[in-house]
Parts: C-alpha cells; sequence; structure tokens
C-alpha cells in the first residue's frame, strides 16, 4: 500500500508537470535524432537504420522555466530498428517511400520528493509510415511524409517508466536540405514534423498537439567524413484536455544544440554519426542532454 501511496504520488508530480520524459512524456517523436541533411531521403533502395539514444536528466522546470527541487532523475536508452524501402516508383516527380521502426526502450526514472525509484525495459511503441515522397534536385533534396504511431508498448499510469505511452499518435513530416555550394559540401537542413495524439488508453486524458523543428548544418571535407552543427526545437501547441489533465493550459517547449559528426565507409556500405545536443529554455518538461549515435547500412 505504502509503494502504491508513492507511485500515485509521482504521478501526480509528472501530471502536473506532463512533460518529463526523453522528448516530453506526452510526445512520441524523439527529437534530434536525425540531425544535420535530416531532411533528406536516400536514393531508391533498402535501408537499415539503427538509433542509439541515449537521454539523460536531472532538471524539471516548471511553466515558466523555473526549477523544481523534487530530486527528479532520468536516464533513458533506447534502440530504435528503422527498416526503409525507398521503391524507385515515381509520383509527382518525387520517390515513393516507406518504413517502420521498432523501438526497444529502458527507461530508469526516480523523484526523491516522492521516495520513487522505477526502472522498465521492453518493446515501445512502434511506427508506421506508410507514405513518402522524396525529390532530389541538382543544390536541394525534400520531402514529406505520414506516419502513425501504434501503442504497442507496455503502459500502466502506476509505473512511470512504462515503455510505451498508452496512446494511438499521427505524425505529418516535411523537410528539406539545401546545398549552399554546387560541390555540395555545405549543407542547411530542416525537418518538421507535427504530431496528434489520441485519447490515453484507460484515462480521461488526451496530450494536446506537438510541433517539433529539427536543424543541422554540415561541412564535408572529404567523400567520407561530414562534421556540423545540429538542434531541435519543440513546443505543445494545443492543451492538454480529460478529467485527468493537470494543468492543461501548462504548454511545455524545449530547445538544443550540440555538434556533430559522421563516416561513410564504403567497404561495408555503411555510415555512422554521432551527436550530442545540450537542451535549455525548458518549460513544463526535463532539461537535459540527448545523445544519438546512428548506424545506416545500404542493402
Amino acid at each position: 500500500m505504502k509503494k502504491r501511496f508513492a507511485v500515485l504520488l509521482a504521478m501526480v508530480l509528472t501530471l502536473a508537470l506532463p512533460h518529463v520524459l526523453m522528448a516530453g512524456a506526452n510526445t512520441h517523436y524523439v527529437n534530434g535524432v536525425e540531425g544535420v541533411k535530416g531532411g533528406s531521403v536516400p536514393p531508391p533502395g533498402v535501408y537499415y537504420k539503427m538509433y542509439n539514444v541515449y537521454y539523460t536528466a536531472d532538471d524539471l522546470k516548471g511553466p515558466e522555466g523555473n526549477d523544481q527541487n523534487i530530486g527528479f532523475d532520468v536516464d533513458v536508452f533506447a534502440v530504435a530498428n528503422r527498416f526503409i524501402w525507398v521503391t524507385g516508383k515515381k509520383f509527382l516527380g518525387a520517390d515513393y517511400f516507406m518504413d517502420a521502426t521498432i523501438p526497444l526502450v529502458y527507461t530508469d526514472f526516480s523523484i526523491t520528493a516522492a521516495n520513487i525509484n522505477d526502472d522498465e525495459f521492453g518493446l515501445g511503441d512502434i511506427c508506421i509510415e506508410p507514405f513518402g515522397l522524396a525529390w532530389h534536385g541538382q543544390r536541394f533534396d525534400a520531402a514529406v511524409s505520414q506516419a502513425f504511431y501504434l501503442p504497442t508498448g507496455s503502459y500502466d499510469p502506476m509505473e512511470p517508466a512504462s515503455p510505451g505511452k498508452g496512446y494511438w499518435s499521427s505524425m505529418t513530416t516535411l523537410g528539406g536540405t539545401l546545398y549552399l555550394d554546387q560541390e555540395r559540401t555545405w549543407s542547411l537542413s530542416v525537418l518538421a514534423r507535427y504530431e496528434i495524439h489520441s485519447d490515453q488508453e484507460n484515462r480521461d486524458f488526451t496530450p494536446g498537439d506537438d510541433f517539433h523543428f529539427e536543424w543541422g548544418v554540415g561541412k564535408s571535407f572529404s567523400k567520407t567524413w561530414e562534421a556540423g552543427l545540429a538542434g531541435y526545437c519543440q513546443w505543445q501547441i494545443s492543451d492538454d484536455s480529460g478529467a485527468n489533465a493537470s494543468n492543461p493550459k501548462h504548454k511545455d517547449q524545449i530547445y538544443a544544440a550540440g555538434p556533430e559528426v559522421s563516416v561513410f565507409i564504403p567497404q561495408f556500405k555503411m555510415f555512422l554519426s554521432l551527436r550530442s545536443l545540450f537542451e535549455f529554455e525548458a518549460e513544463d518538461r526535463s532539461e537535459g542532454n540527448t545523445t544519438v549515435l546512428t548506424l545506416t547500412k545500404i542493402f
């Protein structure tokens, strides 16, 4: 009974500050996973991407960005396996593509003020992207797509570290990369995503819509090496709703920036990229660091 009360207290605290886990507790998309040239889709073919994402934070911010001194700490490690098929079929002059992402998530979550220390590992919510179009020009790339998150991960409102969210999400994406010189050694990319969420299972609660914006500036130094600066922004656009929504008028936001380096290994047809992004100006959520190591294999 004591443990159950502690979990309830922790959930009350996290509902009062509703976006405390990686990329915000009430969003599916993980900010910062794409980085430099994030608005580009590869040419026709089959690809596998493995995102190794580590998020850590011990700062929790209130609605005005003020510190919440409750002994908050969260560490999340996720391995997301993404399978991409750029079909080569044309529509409106673009390549048609589709993909699916299967995440495995470990979360260690604690709030000292509530005597809570919960950790969970399991399958997260799978993302299916059945429709995408990608254009390629001499000095630009562009893409648009529609994806859906399925509530496949285990979710329990009494377990703050649950790997699933307990609701569906629809995500619309628009992005592009502009090459700033004829040799395409300098690039500027943007990637915008808009999420709409369904009601959460077993609770009268619907998260508000979220807008994500990722950017990257890169410079290629050879045919194999590239370095640059990447970042992201996220804003909650609409209010949370439902009887279980605590402080529904409070909307979260976050910004982040940091370095990125990538290398292409021709003999293995493989790309490796590493970026570490430091968050700032957080409101109504956690503020920490996101580090991503991505492996891309061409088949």
